[in-house]
């Protein structure tokens, strides 16, 4: 990239390409194929690029680690198994983001043939940005719902220990031309991702993020890891949670609930974590171009709604995310210094230089 990277970007900020690159060589010389490590990097980069630094490249120090461990499978085994519009996916303890990126593009001409493809995942692991997969379905015309569970992290409604994972549902839908209508969330009122950044730079957390292990309160991200994120909406989030853990977990035959094995414990077992993908072939409902017409008259009807006081514009899902994306696709990627830190460490273990 021509030009000085400090001037152009200021002090800090790295390209997104050079970050991919970073990811994807540490990866290949943990034993990763290139064109799996090249999937997770796009993946890590992609969402530090839409601002969601804590399912970004933060997580690659704890996925090289357990490679080198052996708790995650560098080159793993994975078995996909049809049954009509059903994919059955042993995931063989893989990278979470090459095992639903082989399970869709296996569930792709099987949602092309059918209308539908309904994708059920077990042993895998920690997947990233669920909206990763939404944007796979959307560029290849489809729509996608997306699920997964995670290690505990959300108690039952009035409960004091967590045993539900944050469980996150994405839902996907293409654009003709505009940024395809996505919708990630969390069943937690915030990804646990974000306390655990959290932790590692030693900043507090809002109030109500999350309980100690007695149920109270704390802005301590160090006692909310120890004790459970508030669900979203409360025992509203709750029952999303029960949701998505019999989706990705209980149907699918990976572990549930405290089941799920943790990333971040040492020690552990696989974690095996579990998927959902219910993936639809938009042209099986209805002509393309009919339903670009109708999404777009949706968009701008939502659009040109009468704003609120102090509303300047009203935006629909994923299209902020986009925003984010495109100006730091330009601008780079801003990397805290003990996170920068971690990344040089792995690098040099690794021979890589970031």
């Amino acid at each position: 990239m021509p030009g000085n990277l400090k001037d152009r970007r200021g002090a800090g900020r790295h390209p997104a390409e050079a970050l991919t690159c970073f990811c994807r060589d540490v990866l290949t010389s943990l034993g990763v194929p290139d064109e799996d490590a090249a999937v997770v990097a796009d993946s890590l980069v992609r969402a530090n690029l839409e601002g969601k630094d804590s399912h970004g490249i933060s997580r690659l120090p704890i996925y090289a680690k357990r490679i080198r461990e052996c708790r995650i499978s560098a080159r793993p085994d994975i078995c996909i198994d049809r049954d009509g519009a059903v994919l059955k996916v042993d995931g063989g303890n893989g990278l979470g983001q090459v095992v639903s990126y082989k399970a869709l593009q296996a569930a792709f001409p099987v949602a092309r043939e059918t209308g539908i493809a309904a994708v059920a995942v077990r042993n895998s692991n920690h997947f990233g940005a669920a909206s990763y997969y939404c944007q796979m379905a959307c560029r290849e015309g489809m729509a996608l719902i997306a699920t997964t569970n995670s290690p505990p992290g959300i108690a039952p409604w009035g409960g004091k220990r967590a045993y539900l994972g944050t469980n996150p549902v994405a839902f996907g839908f293409p654009t003709r031309r505009e940024p395809p209508v996505i919708v990630d969330m969390s069943s937690s009122i915030v990804a646990r991702g974000k306390i655990i950044l959290a932790a590692a730079e030693g900043r507090e957390i809002p109030q109500d993020w999350a309980i100690d292990e007695e149920g109270l309160p704390t802005t301590d991200a160090e006692a909310a890891l120890r004790g459970a994120v508030l669900p979203l909406g409360g025992p509203k989030g709750y029952a999303l949670a029960v949701a998505v853990e019999m989706l990705s977990g209980v149907l699918s035959g990976a572990a549930f609930g405290p089941h799920v094995n943790n990333l971040y414990k040492d020690g552990d077992p696989p974690a095996n974590v579990g998927h959902s993908f219910i993936l639809i072939d938009v042209e099986h409902l209805m002509p393309l171009e009919e339903y670009y017409a109708r999404l777009e008259r949706f968009i701008r009807e939502m659009k040109s709604h009468p704003k609120a006081r102090g509303t300047e514009e009203i935006l629909y899902p994923g299209e902020r995310s986009y925003r984010t994306y495109m100006n730091r696709l330009r601008e780079g990627v801003t990397l805290n210094p003990s996170l920068k830190s971690m990344l040089n460490d792995i690098g040099r273990a690794c021979g890589v230089n970031l």
